[in-house]
């Protein structure tokens, strides 16, 4: 821990800073930067849409002159490499820092490590590992991408208190009220991605944007898991798909006058082999969605993609909206069966947050081990 009894104040503001980029960033991380002198609070900056600028050259052109014999506290390692700017490690030595305080490492094979050397090299004093549990957490998307090629995914429901999302004549809406449909809204806004199931397209013909007062311009890639192609090219999905990115992922065996309709109406086809179920391969899917730069992912449906990401433990974290009802046994379940014959192949998780969404509860989940 850090003897810099400042250190854990300014880099909870370089996180808060940091987190205001989810869903905006990708393929980058997105990263925090505040810059003190003197007990003062001389520049902040935090990744850019796109991931440019990055959070250390906008909070140096903010301070300025005062950046010199200044600590700059940053969530994740300096770059070290060339790319469309320059190296932030070398910015921040040129900018004359007399010290940096890290929250955790950079594991792309670009920086790793590299940028603390640069620094080091240069003289400046390195602080490592101030709040890197959260700065892991929150960038735990771009990691993920970056180690285990597959970005992160949050699955999202909404249900009574019996796990139920629908009448068993499929009706839903609406089971929460308008504070936690709201705060949905807003995970789809920190979220590169928003998928659902084909079932889930057919049957509620859904936008998938961000519709939140302000938000409008944050609404993430939209991707269906559609296994032959069945999205009806007249649909919200179809009819937008010009002006909002969406993607669908389907089996590699399609046809090609489908595919040529799709091109056509600007829906991208990520084509894969089928698992054993005769459904996309959701971790080769995966993969391509990492190397198309997709960091986070957030999950709303269906039951049966729900059990799929759930069997293919692909699923990291839970945000589970519970209504005070029940809907009884003829209800649609949250997830289908996914294989579970014994209590150890349950997906297992640990509950992190409870929050009051209006009449509703919010609660988060991340995955155990």
């Amino acid at each position: 821990m850090s003897s810099h009894p400042d250190d854990l104040r300014h880099m909870r503001a370089a996180l808060a800073l940091a987190s205001r980029g989810l869903g905006n960033t990708w393929p980058n991380p997105a990263v925090g930067c505040v810059i003190v002198r003197d007990g003062v609070v001389v520049g902040r900056g935090w990744t850019q849409p796109g991931g440019r600028p990055h959070a250390e050259t906008e909070a140096l052109a903010r301070a300025g002159e005062a950046a010199r014999g200044a600590t700059a506290y940053v969530t994740l390692e300096p770059c070290n490499h060339y790319g469309k700017t320059p190296p932030c490690a070398l910015a921040l030595v040129e900018a004359g820092v007399a010290r940096v305080v890290v929250a955790c490492g950079d594991p792309d094979p670009r920086v790793a490590g590299g940028g603390l050397e640069r620094l080091r090299a240069a003289g400046i004093a390195v602080t490592t590992g101030v709040l890197e549990d959260e700065a892991w957490a929150l960038n735990e998307g771009f990691f993920r991408r970056i180690q285990d090629d597959r970005p992160l995914y949050t699955l999202k429901a909404a249900t009574t208190l019996d796990g139920r999302i629908a009448t068993h004549n499929g009706v839903s809406q609406w089971i929460t009220g308008p504070t936690a449909r709201a705060w949905g809204h807003r995970l789809r806004a920190t979220h590169d991605a928003i998928m659902v199931g084909i079932r889930t397209a057919l049957a509620d013909d859904p936008e998938l944007t961000c519709r939140l007062p302000g938000l409008t311009h944050r609404s993430p890639v939209r991707i269906v898991v559609d296994s032959r192609l069945r999205l009806p090219l007249t649909g919200k999905l179809a009819a937008s798909a010009r002006a909002v990115p969406t993607w669908v992922i389907a089996r590699e065996d399609v046809d090609g006058p489908r595919l040529a309709a799709f091109d056509d109406c600007g829906l991208s086809v990520i084509r894969v082999p089928a698992d054993s179920a005769g459904l996309p391969d959701l971790v080769k899917a995966s993969a391509a969605l990492a190397g198309r730069g997709l960091t986070r992912v957030l999950v709303e449906g269906g039951a049966t993609l729900s059990a799929s990401l759930l069997r293919a433990g692909l699923v990291d974290r839970l945000e589970w909206f519970r209504a005070a009802s029940v809907m009884g046994g003829d209800g649609l379940p949250a997830v289908h069966g996914f294989g579970v014959d014994s209590l150890d192949r349950m997906a297992l998780f640990r509950r992190v947050a409870v929050r009051r969404a209006g009449d509703d509860l919010e609660e988060s989940y991340v995955r155990r081990g």
